[in-house]
Parts: structure tokens; C-alpha cells; sequence
């Protein structure tokens, strides 16, 4: 099992959500860690012990620049959401919409192309793809379309950069700041999106996180999928 304490650890996305329960993790158990986000003004929330960059997972120039001052690191996570997410039935979409659905995607693509060569070579990485990638449900084509693809880039990317690891989260309906500021909207929104779960709730975010923390730790675990969906995937 990797030993986090004192390990290096870099997490995008890592002020709201599943990103920031991760954050919380790591510095529980005494990694060193920073945070990058979009968003300076979300920088009050990290736990003490963690510290802020600002940066965009789309801009490769910065995102080459961000790797090359902070490397080396041991950990490497990516939770950030991308942009708008189009919905509704293909044959309706504004292809538009579609494709910028993919922001997601080219965001992940950087943090593995410009942040593996400067990952230690007992590190980790771990990307956060969505149950719709395996099971879409009406009128998620686009987001099924882009967690597939970001499935696939972990399995074709994990072989080429062995010994360090990759691993892949998957979750399901997460009660996160994603489903907007308005808690009794967002209540709803999720209370119908379970309501045929076998667990029939929203999952929170250090769920997700503490499964994150399990691929980081296990060093018997690469190329994996790890799906933390309350039951999505057999409802």
C-alpha cells in the first residue's frame, strides 16, 4: 500500500465536490497538497495544509507550465467537471452542444499528457469519468458519449506508462455543487435522478473520495474501474 504522508499530491477540480473531499482526504493523512481550479474565490474552502493554483485543464500552455514548476509528484487527480453538458434525445441535439460536452474530456487529456512525465515512477493517477459511460439513461447520449471516451483513454493510457499507475472512478448520482446553488431544487432533481437505484439516494462526495483514496493506495491496482453508483449499473 502507498503511503500518502508526505507524498506530493495534485488535485484539479479540487475546490468543490468530489475534488475537494479528495483534498480533505489527502491532507487527513499528511500528504502535501495542492488544489487547481478555475475558480479563485472557492480557495477559502480547502482544509489547512492544502494550497491553491489557479488554472484552466483546457489551456495546455498553462497546464505545461504547471507541471513543469511543481514536478516531481506522487499523486495525480482530476475531478474537474469540464463545461456544459448537452442533454436530451441525439437526434434533437444541437451538435454544437455536443461537442463542447467533450470539454471534459480534452481537459483530461492534458492533465495526463503534460502531468505523467513529471509523476514519480511509484506514483498514482486517477481520473473521474460517470455511470452514463456504461449505462446511459434517456437524453444522456453526450455525457455517456464523453465518460466512455475518458474510459477508454484509461485503459490505453495505463500500459504505456507503467510502473506508475491509473485508475478510474465512476460515480453515479453525487449530491454536488454540479446541480446548482438552489438546495431544495437540487433535492428534487436528485431525489428523481435515484429513485430506482437499489440505493435509492444520492451519493456525497467523500464516498466517491474515499475510493479515489483506495486506487491511490493499493498499488496492486491499474487500468481499473471503480464504480461507486449505488446500484445505477443493475437499476
Amino acid at each position: 500500500m502507498m503511503d500518502v504522508s508526505g507524498k506530493k499530491a495534485l488535485v484539479f477540480g479540487g475546490t468543490s465536490g468530489i475534488g475537494l473531499a479528495t483534498v480533505e482526504r489527502l491532507v487527513a493523512k499528511g500528504a502535501n497538497v495542492i488544489a487547481m481550479g478555475r475558480s479563485p474565490e472557492k480557495a477559502s474552502d480547502l482544509p489547512a495544509g492544502a494550497t491553491f493554483r489557479q488554472v484552466d485543464v483546457t489551456d495546455r500552455d498553462a497546464m505545461a507550465a504547471l507541471f513543469k514548476a511543481e514536478a516531481p509528484f506522487d499523486i495525480l487527480v482530476s475531478a474537474a467537471t469540464g463545461g456544459a453538458r448537452a442533454a436530451g434525445p441525439f437526434l434533437q441535439m444541437d451538435l454544437d452542444g455536443y461537442q463542447g460536452s467533450f470539454a471534459k474530456l480534452w481537459g483530461y487529456a492534458n492533465v495526463l499528457r503534460y502531468g505523467c512525465e513529471h509523476l514519480t515512477d511509484n506514483g498514482a493517477a486517477v481520473l473521474v469519468s460517470g455511470a452514463p459511460a456504461r449505462k446511459a439513461k434517456p437524453g444522456q447520449v453526450a455525457i455517456s458519449s464523453v465518460g466512455g471516451a475518458v474510459e477508454a483513454l484509461v485503459r490505453a493510457v495505463a500500459p504505456e506508462i507503467a510502473p506508475k499507475r491509473l485508475n478510474l472512478i465512476s460515480p453515479g448520482v453525487i449530491d454536488t455543487p454540479m446541480f446548482g446553488p438552489d438546495d431544495e431544487n437540487r433535492k428534487k432533481m436528485v431525489a428523481g435522478a435515484t429513485a430506482k437505484n437499489l440505493i435509492p439516494r444520492a451519493g456525497v462526495p467523500d464516498e466517491c473520495a474515499q475510493a479515489i483514496m483506495l486506487v491511490i493506495e493499493n498499488e496492486f491496482m491499474t487500468g481499473t474501474t471503480v464504480d461507486v453508483d449505488g446500484g445505477w449499473l443493475l437499476s
